[in-house]
């Protein structure tokens, strides 16, 4: 597959082409336009860059919007084949060489991204910061004993709580506008114990699921335990890894089922306290169990039935 790897810094993008090219562009919707003009142009398929700050989600869009596979890559990948690559100088031009050999080395790669979970994902994000502004002020709020300072507390905590439940229902909204979409998030629901908030993070931060094994599913969220094995070292299997915010709403989900909603996952979770768990890696989990339910709801294409518990 032929790749470019580019380099984004707020300003500008430095570009390497699997050709020889070198260019620079600016990071703004005019650059945007050149860049794809100029990999189309080299026959370019497939675009490498580094998470940076967010200032790659214009360009990734742009690209994407044209047909380009794009792959963003986590800073810690790109250093890490820089140490395998023993590259020891570092500058934009360099940056951009290193992230093109990355993403060449990737071989072929999976489903193009869906071009309109972009603008969901960061409405999600804009949901997810409401949520961690009324926990805070929550915070705040027990921490004050003037009744004019709770008063205030209280009141904010009430404005972005009714922020939050109308940005969530505009997203709910915009999700059920795409047929395709709409019936992906039905079907979630049909799960016990999975509301409306952790099926709408599935939907839009886990496109994936329902093509996955259970086993990746599972990795991708962050909830699959890896050895740690040396020798005659046996080490002890723990977490790691996955998406960060689809992690956390996956936890308190599983967290609120394996104790109240969900039948399946409270049986499962007494099961494995009892065995001599403790109780955080039960509901780890149970956490993981969930996940394996969503992947084979949407792999299947029916609603939830607890016959199937087993899958």
């Amino acid at each position: 597959m032929k790749c470019a790897g580019v380099d984004v810094s707020k300003a500008k993008l430095d570009v390497a082409v699997f050709d020889g090219q070198r260019f620079v562009e600016t990071n703004d919707a005019a650059g945007h336009r050149r860049l794809a003009a100029r990999l189309t142009a080299a026959g370019v398929e497939r675009v490498g860059m580094e998470a940076s700050g967010n200032y790659e989600a214009a360009v990734r869009a742009a690209l994407e919007v044209v047909g380009f596979a794009v792959k963003v890559f986590d800073p810690r990948q790109v250093h890490g084949y820089r140490i395998f690559r023993g590259r020891r100088a570092k500058n934009d031009a360099i940056d951009a060489h290193l992230i093109l050999a990355a993403t060449a080395a990737l071989g072929s790669g999976g489903a193009a991204a869906d071009p309109r979970l972009a603008a969901f994902q960061e409405h999600m994000t804009l949901i997810d910061a409401l949520t961690d502004d009324i926990a805070r002020h929550e915070t705040r709020r027990d921490r004050f004993s003037d009744p004019a300072h709770r008063r205030y507390l209280e009141a904010e905590i009430r404005r972005l709580s009714k922020r939050k439940s109308k940005e969530l229902a505009k997203l709910i909204a915009k999700v059920k506008a795409h047929a395709d979409l709409a019936k992906r998030f039905a079907l979630l629901l049909s799960i016990p114990g999975l509301g409306e908030i952790t099926a709408l993070v599935f939907v839009v931060r886990m496109p994936e699921l329902g093509r996955l094994s259970r086993a990746e599913a599972a990795a991708l969220v962050g909830v699959a335990p890896f050895d740690h094995d040396s020798g005659t070292h046996a080490g002890q299997r723990r977490i790691a890894g996955g998406r960060r915010r689809l992690r956390k709403a996956v936890y308190m989900a599983a967290f609120s089922a394996a104790n109240h909603w969900n039948p399946i996952l409270v049986a499962f979770r007494k099961r494995l306290v009892d065995a001599g768990k403790t109780y955080k890696q039960a509901i780890v989990a149970c956490a993981r169990k969930l996940v394996h339910m969503a992947n084979a709801v949407l792999a299947r294409g029916t609603p939830w039935n607890p016959q199937n518990a087993s899958a």
